[in-house]
């Protein structure tokens, strides 16, 4: 087991060698977060067939005797404003990425961050009332460029009080990713969101 300091109480809390003493894997976590990133984009070329376009399919003229050429639609792809012939749409770039795979690089990287002292965590994080500076007596242990805050359940007055904090972000356990982990310096976890997270994990 993996003892961690708890910074409000100076009391220890004992979490998984499996989840917290992995070795670090850098083609595997490289992998995911690629998979990740790429499920993430969203295309954004598209272009209209002839059975997308607005007009009416009604046939312009008749097949003979006009000494025209032959027509069928005005959304014809030769006319002025028809469709496209080989319309162009929105890239597909999701990737299915396997659930152990996942699994094990939320490992490698939970790992990682603890083997850097950049995770931390509290016995509970709870506010009476939306204001920032009873937040930032909460955290001012950290002096960090970037801060992830991760609760069991987001409440409502500490979502508004870092709110008005650029550096840092509240995120619920049950909305967060690998992507989000690779975007703060450090993480503050509670008891409650990092024993759940065990569980998700394990």
């Amino acid at each position: 087991m993996v003892n961690i300091l708890l910074k409000d109480t100076n009391k220890n809390i004992k979490l998984l060698n499996n989840i917290f003493k992995v070795n670090f894997n850098m083609n595997l976590l490289h992998q995911v977060i690629v998979l990740c990133r790429n499920n993430s984009r969203k295309g954004s070329v598209s272009q209209k067939s002839r059975s997308e376009v607005s007009g009416s399919n009604k046939k312009p003229w008749k097949q003979k005797g006009t000494g025209r050429a032959r027509a069928g639609s005005f959304r014809s792809p030769i006319w002025r404003s028809g469709g496209v012939t080989f319309a162009r749409k929105p890239k597909k770039y999701f990737s299915k990425i396997n659930k152990k795979v996942y699994k094990k690089a939320f490992k490698v990287l939970l790992s990682k961050l603890y083997s850097e002292s950049r995770l931390h965590i509290l016995s509970e994080l709870s506010i009476s009332c939306p204001k920032t500076k009873f937040l930032l007596k909460k955290i001012n242990f950290l002096n960090s460029k970037k801060l992830l805050i991760i609760v069991d359940k987001l409440d409502k007055n500490l979502f508004l009080s870092s709110r008005n904090l650029y550096n840092v972000s509240v995120r619920s356990v049950n909305n967060i990713n690998i992507i989000d982990f690779l975007n703060f310096k450090d993480i503050i976890f509670t008891i409650s969101s990092i024993k759940l997270l065990e569980r998700k994990l394990n």
